[in-house]
C-alpha cells in the first residue's frame, strides 16, 4: 500500500509538468461585442489575451441589456446569425469549431457559455465555468467576472485526460480506500498550505509598509492638531497603533516560525489570516494618519491627501447613473431625479471646495465637514430611493420586507470572514464603514432583493414536472437541451434559489 501511495505521489508530481507543456496556447483572437456597455476593454482584452488554453481557441464576448424573462440562448443565436455568421458552422447546425463564447446580460442577470463541437465540455463543467464568474457578477464586477469565467473555461476546455476528475477518481479507486484517504489528505493539506502562504504574503506586504513608515507615522501623528475634531479622532486610533503593531509583530513571528508541514493545518491558516488582516488594517491606518497630518496642516502633499478623501464620494457619484438606469432601478421617479440633481450639484461643489481650500477660504476641517455632510445626504437620498424601488417592485408586504431585509443586510454587510470592510480615509477612520450608504452597497442590496423576490415567486409558480433542488449556494439553472439547431447551451442566472428542469 505504501508503494502504491508513493507511486501515486510521483505521478501527481509529474502531472503538472505535462500540464504546463500542454497549457500554452493564448487565444487565437478575442472579439468583444459589449452592446450593454458594461465592460472595460482596456482591462478586459489584455487579460483575455494573457490566458492560455490547451488548444488554439477563438474567444468571443457578448453582452446585452435584456430582461429577467429573456431566453439568453435565443438572443445569442439571433445576434450571431445577424452580426457574426462566422460563429456558426458552415452547415448552420452548430457553433463553429475552435470557438468559445461568453455571453452576459447584466440587466436580466443571465450568463451563458457556448462553444464549438471540438471545444465542448460537460454540463457540470459548464456550471463550474459560470460559477467561477458568478460571485463577481453578483457584485456588478462585469469585467472581472468575464475574465474569471474565461479563465476557468481555459482550464476545462480540452483538458488533458490525466487532469480530469474521471481519471483522478479511477486512480483513487484503483489505489483503494487507503490511497484515496491519503490523496485526499494530501490535497487538503496542499490547498491549505497554499492559502496560508498567500495570507502570509498579503500580511508581509502590509507589515513591511507599516514597518518602513513607522518613524514617519509617529512624526505624522506628533504633528496632527489634537484640537481638530478629525485630528482628535485619528489620534485616538493612533494611541493603540503601537500596541496593534506589536501584536502584528508577534503574529508575524508566529507564522514565520511555522514549518511547511504546519502551514497545511487549518488552525494555522486561521492564524495566517489573522496576521494578514491585522497588518492590512495597520497599513490603512498609517495612510490615514499621514493624510490627516498633510491635510490638516496644509503640508505640501495636502492636494493628494484631499483627493484620497474625495475618492469614495467621486466613485459613488460616478456609479449613480448605472444603478438608476437598471431595470427595476426606478430611474424616472422623483427620488431618482433628486439623486441626479444631487450628483450634478455635488460635482460642482467638489471643485468649489477644492478651490476654496487651496485659496485658504475654508479650513481643512470645514472641507471635511462639507464632505461628511454630502456623503450623509447621499445616504439619505439612497435610502429614500430604496423605498421607491421597493414600492415599485414588491407586490405585497411580504416581498417588501424581503427587499428591506436584503438592503439592510447589504448596508451592514460583512466580508466572507465576518469582518467589516475598512475605508482607508480620514472619514473612514473616524466613522464605521457602514455609516455611509454607498452606491455599491445600494446596488448589491437591490440586486439581491430583486433576485430573492423573483426567485421566490418563480419557485411558488413552478409548473408540474419541475423539480426543486436544494444546493449549498443556490443559483437558478437549466439543464442543457438538445435542439434541432444544436446551438443551445444552458444559461444560468446569478440569483437565488433554484429550479432544475427542462425549459423546452
Amino acid at each position: 500500500m505504501h508503494r502504491l501511495v508513493g507511486l501515486m505521489l510521483v505521478l501527481a508530481a509529474l502531472l503538472p509538468a505535462g500540464a504546463a507543456a500542454t497549457f500554452a496556447d493564448p487565444p487565437v483572437s478575442v472579439q468583444v461585442e459589449d452592446t450593454a456597455g458594461v465592460l472595460d476593454r482596456n482591462q478586459l482584452v489584455p487579460a483575455l489575451e494573457g490566458i492560455d488554453f490547451y488548444e488554439p481557441t477563438r474567444v468571443a464576448i457578448y453582452t446585452y441589456n435584456g430582461r429577467t424573462g429573456d431566453n439568453l440562448n435565443e438572443e445569442v443565436l439571433r445576434f450571431a446569425r445577424s452580426g457574426h455568421p462566422e460563429w456558426i458552422s458552415a452547415d448552420g447546425q452548430k457553433w463553429a469549431d475552435g470557438l468559445f463564447i461568453f455571453a452576459l446580460d447584466p440587466v436580466g442577470r443571465h450568463v451563458g457559455t457556448y462553444m464549438g463541437e471540438d471545444r465542448k465540455v460537460s454540463f457540470e463543467q459548464r456550471q463550474d465555468i459560470q460559477d467561477a464568474a458568478r460571485d463577481l457578477l453578483r457584485d456588478a464586477q462585469w469585467t472581472e467576472g468575464t475574465v474569471a469565467g474565461v479563465r476557468r473555461a481555459a482550464e476545462l476546455i480540452s483538458q488533458p485526460w490525466y487532469l480530469s476528475a474521471a481519471f483522478l477518481i479511477t486512480a483513487w479507486v484503483t489505489a483503494g480506500t487507503a490511497a484515496l484517504g491519503a490523496a485526499a489528505w494530501i490535497i487538503v493539506r496542499a490547498v491549505t498550505r497554499s492559502s496560508s502562504r498567500k495570507e502570509i504574503a498579503r500580511g508581509d506586504q502590509s507589515y513591511a509598509n507599516v514597518s518602513m513608515d513607522l518613524e514617519v507615522t509617529e512624526l505624522n501623528a506628533g504633528t496632527i492638531p489634537e484640537a481638530s475634531r478629525y485630528g482628535g479622532h485619528v489620534l485616538e486610533k493612533h494611541r493603540t497603533f503601537l500596541n496593534r503593531y506589536n501584536t502584528a509583530s508577534q503574529l508575524s513571528n508566529k507564522v514565520h516560525a511555522l514549518s511547511s508541514r504546519d502551514l497545511g493545518r487549518r488552525r494555522h491558516l486561521k492564524l495566517a489570516r489573522q496576521y494578514a488582516d491585522a497588518a492590512s488594517e495597520l497599513d490603512a491606518l498609517d495612510d490615514a494618519i499621514a493624510d490627516t497630518n498633510a491635510l490638516l496642516n496644509k503640508a505640501g502633499t495636502w492636494p493628494t491627501a484631499w483627493d484620497r478623501q474625495l475618492a469614495p464620494f467621486r466613485k459613488d457619484l460616478a456609479g449613480l447613473e448605472q444603478v438608476l438606469s437598471k431595470r427595476h432601478g426606478q430611474g424616472d421617479s422623483a427620488t431618482a431625479a433628486a439623486l441626479r440633481s444631487f450628483r450634478d450639484q455635488s460635482l460642482r461643489d467638489i471643485e468649489r471646495w477644492t478651490v476654496e481650500l487651496a485659496e485658504g477660504k475654508i479650513t481643512p476641517e470645514k472641507a471635511l465637514d462639507r464632505l461628511y455632510d454630502a456623503r450623509s445626504r447621499l445616504a439619505v437620498l439612497l435610502e429614500n430611493h430604496a423605498q421607491t424601488v421597493i414600492e415599485g417592485f414588491a407586490k405585497n408586504q411580504r416581498e417588501a420586507e424581503v427587499m428591506r431585509k436584503e438592503m439592510q443586510a447589504a448596508q451592514d454587510g460583512l466580508n466572507h470572514r465576518g469582518r467589516r470592510s475598512y475605508e482607508p480615509s480620514i472619514l473612514g477612520t473616524v466613522y464605521p464603514s457602514y455609516h455611509f450608504f454607498s452606491v455599491a452597497t445600494f446596488n448589491s442590496g437591490l440586486n439581491t432583493g430583486v433576485s430573492s423576490v423573483s426567485s421566490a415567486g418563480a419557485e411558488a409558480a413552478a409548473p408540474p414536472g419541475m423539480e426543486a433542488v436544494a444546493v449549498a449556494f443556490p443559483v437558478r439553472a437549466v439543464h442543457p437541451v438538445s435542439s434541432p439547431a444544436g446551438l443551445y447551451a444552458a444559461p444560468r442566472e446569478f440569483a437565488v434559489p433554484v429550479l432544475y428542469g427542462r425549459m423546452w
